[in-house]
C-alpha cells in the first residue's frame, strides 16, 4: 500500500513537472495590496497548497472542537453522578 502511494505520489509530481513547464507564460494577479506576476504553474501549485493548508487546518479545528466538546460533557457527566464508597 506504501508502495503504491509513493508512486502516485511521483506521478502527480512528474505531471506537475510537465504542467508548470508547459504554462510558463506570466500572468498578472492584483491582491488589492500588492500585485504580483507569476507563471501559470506556479500560481496553480499556490493556490493548491494554500487550499491544502485551509483544508487542514479546517478539519483539525472541526476535531479538536469536537473532542472539547466531548472531554467537557464528560467532565459534567462525572461531577453528577454519586461517588459509590
Amino acid at each position: 500500500m506504501r508502495l503504491l502511494a509513493i508512486i502516485l505520489l511521483l506521478i502527480f509530481i512528474a505531471a506537475g513537472i510537465v504542467f508548470g513547464a508547459l504554462n510558463a507564460d506570466l500572468v498578472g494577479y492584483d491582491l488589492g495590496f500588492a500585485q504580483l506576476r507569476l507563471p501559470k504553474g506556479a500560481a496553480l501549485l499556490g493556490a493548491v497548497v494554500i487550499g491544502w493548508l485551509l483544508g487542514g487546518l479546517t478539519a483539525w479545528l472541526g476535531v479538536s472542537m469536537r473532542q472539547g466538546r466531548q472531554q467537557r460533557r464528560q467532565l459534567r457527566a462525572d461531577k453528577k453522578s454519586p461517588v459509590k464508597p
